[in-house]
């Protein structure tokens, strides 16, 4: 499967000083703190759709946090509520602590060496949060086509970790999850838990709807889900996230405004802004409000009027533009730059694991000669 997937991980690793690590424990700290403020709440859920609205009380299964590097300090460029490749780097950490003993201690590796049992206890307060007793007897990794998938020996690492636990552990479709009679199945028996590895957050596609009527039913712990979603990873949280001024009204503590200076300033695209917004297109990043995998997304420089008229047409965000920092690495003997950015995947404001992603290009896509997954150590 790695040779079918050549750039999954990079050869090169990246180095980060103590207290830019510092920096961004700080900033998921803040934001956990925020998404707990009942005025933020009612905010992000007012623009959320109704299967959105209903806590069934899980925190998160993985949450990721990606960042950008800049001379000013770190940057959350935004917060994904199904962040992929944790398993991965945690196997990648082992693998770090003995070819890299040299270089110190390894962020990564240390992190890895404790992540699987993290990974099964996250799981497990998952259940318990949803006031399920016991422990998950059947569950399920879901996402459309999941043999298919980029990460999918990402799937197979994760079931081999959460099955250690006793539980049966499946990778399915969701076209093969049945609900009925109360109880979500697939080949016959029920799924307890389901980790959503799913890019329709919302579970608005026909082929999700079994899943959406059991989740809405509250008959399986799903893990992350889309309330989760509305309150982290909708990209319009973003501009609440950058507002200071409101969060500081509604009694934000003064250590996490600071910390929230990290985020770039984001605004809502509308008509009355779209003069503006388009006159200083330069310094403004495009993302849509529920998009992923940076799937539609547009540095603002590089806008065509056809493609400003479509934004305009769509729901969208402008994020001020933080360019990444960059990597020099070596391909075939050749001195080459890379694009960086730094993912921490957390579990309810805990960080379990932290990466970095080398590129090319406008997204992480995990395809770049060079590129792919980074092991981080701290100088």
């Amino acid at each position: 499967m790695l040779e079918a997937r050549p750039h999954l991980f990079s050869r090169a690793p990246v180095f980060l000083s103590a207290a830019e690590v510092a920096a961004l424990r700080a900033v998921v700290l803040a934001i956990e703190e925020v998404v707990r403020n009942r005025a933020y709440r009612r905010a992000a859920l007012a623009w959320a759709p109704p299967v959105a609205a209903r806590d069934f009380g899980p925190r998160g299964a993985l949450m990721g946090y990606d960042f950008h590097l800049t001379t000013q300090g770190p940057r959350l460029i935004e917060v994904n509520t199904n962040a992929g490749g944790a398993f991965l780097n945690a196997l990648a950490g082992q693998a770090q602590r003995v070819c890299c003993a040299d270089a110190g201690v390894g962020l990564a590796a240390g992190e890895a060496d404790a992540f699987a049992e993290a990974a099964r206890r996250m799981f497990a307060h998952e259940w318990s949060h949803q006031g399920r007793s016991g422990a998950p007897r059947r569950i399920a990794i879901v996402d459309d086509a999941p043999a298919e998938q980029h990460l999918y020996p990402e799937f197979l690492i994760a079931q081999r970790v959460l099955a250690a636990d006793g539980a049966e552990v499946l990778i399915l479709d969701p076209a093969e999850l049945v609900y009925r009679d109360g109880a979500l199945s697939a080949e016959g028996a029920p799924i307890d838990l389901v980790y959503n590895r799913l890019v329709d957050f919302t579970f608005d596609e026909p082929r999700h709807a079994e899943l959406r009527r059991a989740y809405l039913d509250g008959a399986v712990v799903v893990t992350p889900n889309p309330h989760l979603h509305a309150l982290y990873a909708d990209k319009r949280n973003l501009v609440l996230f950058s507002d200071l001024a409101t969060l500081a009204a509604w009694g934000v503590s003064a250590p996490a405004l600071e910390a929230l200076k990290a985020v770039p300033q984001t605004v809502q695209v509308t008509a009355e802004r779209a003069e503006a917004l388009w006159r200083e297109r330069r310094t403004w990043f495009f993302k849509p409000t529920r998009g992923h995998a940076s799937k539609g997304v547009y540095r603002g420089e590089k806008l065509t009027t056809r493609v400003w008229a479509e934004i305009l047409a769509a729901d969208y965000v402008a994020q001020r533009y933080s360019p990444p920092s960059e990597r020099r690495i070596a391909i075939d003997g050749r001195p080459e730059t890379r694009k960086l950015d730094v993912r921490l995947y957390t579990y309810d404001g805990d960080v379990l694991l932290s990466a970095g992603r080398l590129y090319q290009g406008q997204a992480t896509n995990l395809r770049t000669p060079g590129g792919g997954f980074a092991p981080l150590f701290v100088v």
